[in-house]
């Protein structure tokens, strides 16, 4: 879980809401392109990503937030970020860049209420709050569970 030392975010919006990254998480950020269909994955995960021949899971946000679908424009972003054990992509609608954070700006204390999964805390800034996510805590066991075997057998198939 992300504690109060974390210093520096990374800002993207979903659907006109701002959420942050912690940087320590996040490898890379690339324009979208098209997927590849991962079959019998979780509906969390909206496809596949060739990045220089690493084949990463692409996580749809909009799902996972409730959010209204729709589908992936060549204006949309992709954060190469670690989730916990595996490096997976997050679509997202725009990053809009780092964020340092000063003492006091992050409240933990939202990521401790119950069934506010995969929240680590609240960055207070002027215009309103930003919820930090925890991507360890993004895919439930049995998503993780139903993404290795998909791409177990994704792996099997292309061989």
């Amino acid at each position: 879980m992300v504690t109060s030392t974390a210093r520096e975010v990374l800002l993207f919006t979903l659907e006109g809401h701002r959420y942050a990254l912690p940087t320590e998480d996040v490898r890379e950020l690339v324009r979208a392109v098209r997927l590849t269909p991962l079959p019998r994955a979780p509906a969390v995960v909206e496809g596949l990503l060739d990045l220089r021949g690493e084949l990463l899971p692409v996580l749809d946000m909009r799902r996972r937030f409730r959010l209204p679908v729709r589908p992936l424009v060549s204006s949309d972003h992709l954060v190469v970020a670690q989730a916990g054990p595996r490096r997976v992509a997050l679509r997202v609608d725009r990053a809009e860049g780092l964020l340092a954070l000063e003492p006091g700006q992050l409240d933990p204390s939202p990521g401790e209420l119950p069934g506010v999964g995969y929240v680590a805390g609240a960055i207070k800034l002027p215009d309103g709050l930003v919820l930090l996510h925890d991507l360890r805590t993004f895919l439930s066991e049995a998503e993780g569970l139903a993404l290795e075997e998909a791409l177990a057998e994704q792996e099997g198939a292309s061989r």
